[in-house]
C-alpha cells in the first residue's frame, strides 16, 4: 500500500531540511501569522531628471511615488527611498522628506534628511520611515524636496531613484 500521509508525531524536530523540500512548494500566507510578517512589498523607480528652486517641499507630477492598500487599518506601512540628489551651486542646503498623501510625515520644515554642499553631480540620500496610515484605502507616499539657498535642487540626478513600501502586519 503506497503511503500518501505522514504523521506529523513520527517526525523529530530538525529532520526535515530545505533541501528536502520540492522548490515549487509553497507556504500559505495564514501559515506565517504574527506582528512583523511582511505581507507585500511594493516599489517604483524613476530616472526622469526633475527640479525646483522652492524652498517649500515640492514634487513633480508623478515623481518617485508609490501606492499601496493596507489590508488592515492596524498594519504599519514601511518606506524607504533611495535617491540621488544634486545642486546647481555647491555652496547651499536642500531636505527631502516623504508625503503620504498631502501630509508631510518628515520632521516639518527639515523634513527627513539634509543635504549641503553638493554640486551637479549628485550624492545619494536615503530616507526611511515606519507610518501608521490606519486605513484600508489605497495611500501614496512620495519623494519631496526643497532648498532654502534659491538654487536649482534636482531629483534624480546622474541615476535613477527609488521609493519601496512594505506593508508590515501589526
Amino acid at each position: 500500500m503506497a503511503l500518501t500521509r505522514i504523521q506529523s508525531l513520527g517526525i523529530t524536530d530538525g529532520t526535515i531540511v530545505n533541501a528536502d523540500i520540492n522548490a515549487s512548494a509553497a507556504i500559505a500566507g495564514t501559515k506565517l501569522s504574527g506582528a512583523g510578517k511582511v505581507l507585500q512589498v511594493i516599489t517604483a523607480t524613476d530616472s526622469t531628471s526633475r527640479s525646483t528652486t522652492s524652498s517649500s517641499f515640492v514634487t513633480a507630477s508623478n515623481a518617485l511615488s508609490v501606492s499601496i492598500t493596507p489590508s488592515s487599518a492596524s498594519n504599519k506601512i514601511f518606506v524607504i527611498a533611495n535617491c540621488n540628489i544634486g545642486m546647481s551651486s555647491s555652496a547651499h542646503t536642500g531636505y527631502i522628506t516623504i508625503f503620504r498623501g498631502a501630509t508631510d510625515i518628515g520632521s516639518g520644515s527639515v523634513g527627513m534628511s539634509g543635504f549641503k554642499n553638493i554640486g551637479d553631480d549628485g550624492i545619494p540620500v536615503s530616507v526611511s520611515v515606519l507610518d501608521s496610515p490606519s486605513t484600508t484605502s489605497a495611500t501614496t507616499y512620495q519623494i519631496y524636496v526643497k532648498n532654502i539657498s534659491g538654487v536649482t535642487t534636482y531629483l534624480n540626478q546622474g541615476s535613477k531613484s527609488s521609493i519601496t513600501a512594505f506593508e508590515i502586519a501589526a
